[in-house]
């Protein structure tokens, strides 16, 4: 199984800070470093310094970093067009060497969008749909051709296509809980079908009902890594994991039931009953990211003992 370190930098944090925490994830052996994409910190955090942009940051630490994948859980398709965004996922792609993963997300938090002037369109789904059709369009065009696009969100005409990924093929991750749609939309564009913060039954009945869209779209369903997101808090001891969830203001009792806390065995063991539900790779929601203790222990501890 891969272990990620996924961030959430809304909640307070500057990209030293995040620069910090992917360069620990790349030296103690993780498979990536991804963040959120969010502009208002959620809850009683007071976000200071302020937002940081995703794929302004991911562009740094394509740059600072050598050989962790980087990328988004996930971008908000509210926040960007998709012609602007395949370019920059591209160039940010090209700048690490192809490195890049692509998760992209409808857009759901409405107050961020009233706090920085972003319209929040009624019609999410619809959007997010054509803007998956519009950046792997244009990253498919062979050089020399041209790409048109003509849906009902989005207009493209005679597009050069321009630049191309590193890579031949970005991964691309489609994620969430709808029961229809959603398995219906990683069927048609994902290499990984991500599901936040679900419990092991949750998510093998949505992995199935992935598996089951994927077989109808005429994919082979283990085509795809079936990934979770859950927050984690390990801790040597029973005094260890308070610690760590006071810092991040959750209870224990509550983590070990949503999420990935307690010992290093009780979280590989829970890792276990994941990974016999189908999945492959868990990124690991690290809320206090001064806290390096924290990862060094998930590497020594947890990630050493996993097949």
């Amino acid at each position: 199984m891969d272990l990620r370190i996924f961030t959430e930098p809304q909640q307070g944090a500057d990209y030293d800070t995040l620069l910090t925490v992917a360069r620990a994830t790349e030296e103690l052996g993780f498979d990536a470093f991804f963040r959120s994409d969010h502009y208002l910190a959620m809850g009683d955090s007071d976000g200071l310094p302020g937002p940081t942009d995703a794929w302004i940051t991911l562009a740094g630490l394509a740059r600072d970093t050598s050989r962790i994948r980087l990328g988004t859980l996930m971008t908000a398709g509210t926040f960007r067009l998709p012609g602007v965004l395949a370019i920059q996922v591209a160039q940010v792609d090209a700048m690490s060497g192809g490195r890049v993963e692509f998760g992209l997300g409808s857009g759901w938090f409405e107050a961020e969008h009233t706090a920085y002037g972003i319209p929040f369109p009624k019609e999410k789904f619809g959007r997010l749909e054509e803007q998956l059709e519009i950046v792997t369009g244009l990253w498919r065009t062979p050089l020399g051709e041209t790409f048109d696009y003509e849906g009902r969100y989005y207009q493209l005409k005679d597009s050069p296509a321009l630049p191309k990924p590193a890579q031949n093929r970005v991964p691309v991750l489609v994620g969430g809980h709808g029961a229809k749609r959603t398995p219906r939309l990683a069927a048609r564009f994902a290499d990984e079908f991500n599901i936040p913060f679900a419990s092991i039954g949750e998510t093998e009945r949505q992995f199935g009902r992935v598996r089951a869209a994927v077989e109808e779209h005429g994919r082979r369903p283990d085509e795809l890594v079936y990934s979770n997101a859950l927050v984690v808090c390990v801790g040597k001891d029973d005094g260890e994991v308070a610690r760590r969830a006071a810092a991040i203001g959750r209870d224990v009792e509550e983590l070990k039931e949503n999420g990935l806390a307690g010992s290093p065995a009780e979280v590989v063991d829970k890792l276990g009953r994941y990974a016999a539900v189908g999945s492959g790779r868990v990124y690991l929601q690290l809320l206090d990211l001064t806290d390096l203790d924290h990862l060094e222990l998930i590497s020594s501890q947890v990630m050493s003992q996993l097949p």
